[in-house]
């Protein structure tokens, strides 16, 4: 009798230790929600600030075509310009969510890839990725124009040229976010976060 008193008490203190993890796992579980919340793309605190007209830059994409990036677009086309390098793993990673984005938001946005250095490599990562159908354009005084300091970072302009959002985007989910905030009508979905807490 002593004996299963014994491994009843025994039992009793496991299960009730086995709450406390339980409890106290499921405390910690909170609070990583919270840290991994969706912020999306991360805003850099130089450079343009969002609401502000874009400068119009003219540039020439790989395939001779002249652009305007910043100007008022006549389509009405928002337009997102992506900062990339054929040499930056990140960047590769996102194409696929580039192309599949392209196809998506037609109707309402055109992605214009946009890095610098010699246009040589750029046509070659542009025909081996298979990213003929965006212009591509390679221009420092576009990057300058922008404060990119680190890649890949995206812009985003509403028709008339004024930045709508902006920030690194480093996976689909900080791309998209640009999309969302844009369609909030807040510079970032942190702003919108914040103004909800």
């Amino acid at each position: 009798m002593t004996a299963l008193a014994i491994s009843n008490v025994v039992l009793w203190i496991v299960v009730l230790a086995l709450l406390a993890v339980v409890f106290a796992l499921t405390r910690q579980v909170g609070v990583l929600h919270e840290r991994i919340a969706p912020a999306g793309a991360l805003m850099i605190n130089r450079g343009l600030t969002v609401g502000e007209q874009a400068p119009a830059v003219d540039v020439v994409d790989l395939n001779g075509q002249s652009l305007r990036v910043g100007a008022e677009r006549s389509d009405g086309l928002s337009t997102l310009i992506l900062f990339l390098s054929p040499t930056c793993p990140v960047c590769e990673s996102l194409l696929p969510v580039l192309k599949s984005s392209r196809k998506d938001e037609r109707s309402w946005l055109q992605i214009v890839l946009a890095s610098d250095g010699e246009p040589a490599s750029h046509k070659e990562f542009v025909r081996s990725r298979g990213l003929m159908d965006f212009p591509y354009v390679v221009s420092a005084p576009l990057g300058m124009t922008y404060q990119v300091s680190r890649l890949p970072f995206a812009a985003l302009l509403d028709p008339a040229g004024k930045l709508r959002a902006r920030g690194l985007v480093n996976s689909r989910e900080h791309l998209e976010s640009l999309f969302e905030a844009h369609r909030l009508g807040v510079a970032s979905l942190q702003e919108y976060f914040a103004g909800r807490a």
